[in-house]
């Protein structure tokens, strides 16, 4: 059953790792590689990752890009949002700290916020404006499992 409004956007809203598409050019396959990203209710969702990565480089091309987020329980559900991107930025040490407390542990984030800005080279932040949507709650492990046979 597709989800209304309110329920995808909370479940984007959610932190979970999403599978990033995007469009790689003639003759090959699509890009499609996790990330963190940050999103609020009603608003864009932000992604971060290298000024010369490949992913920055073929969203630039394209000028939009796609996120998939799923999980298996409590129900199987999936969110997947594609839009055009409208703004890229340099990221701050800001950005990192509240996209890194997102996913990691709060006693893990001081650090690995440490190692990546002096690690992980420059970074952008690219803002996509959600336009299209896909989703679903496809129920339970249970509801799909077969039926046991009686006794004979």
């Amino acid at each position: 059953m597709a989800l209304t409004r309110e329920q995808r956007e909370q479940f984007l809203a959610e932190p979970h790792v999403a599978a990033l598409a995007v469009d790689a050019g003639a003759g090959r396959a699509p890009l499609a590689v996790p990330i963190w990203y940050q999103y609020e209710p009603g608003g864009d969702i932000w992604i971060m990752t290298a000024l010369d990565s490949r992913k920055n480089r073929l969203i630039s091309a394209a000028g939009r890009f796609s996120l998939m987020v799923d999980r298996l329980e409590p129900s199987i559900r999936y969110v997947s949002v594609e839009g055009p991107v409208v703004d890229t930025t340099p990221a701050t040490l800001q950005q990192l700290r509240e996209i890194s407390a997102r996913y990691l542990p709060a006693e893990r984030v001081d650090a690995y916020v440490d190692f990546a800005w002096k690690n992980h080279g420059e970074q952008v932040v690219i803002h996509m404006r959600p336009e299209r949507w896909v989703s679903s709650d496809l129920g339970t492990a249970d509801d799909y499992a077969p039926l046991e046979a009686g006794p004979a």
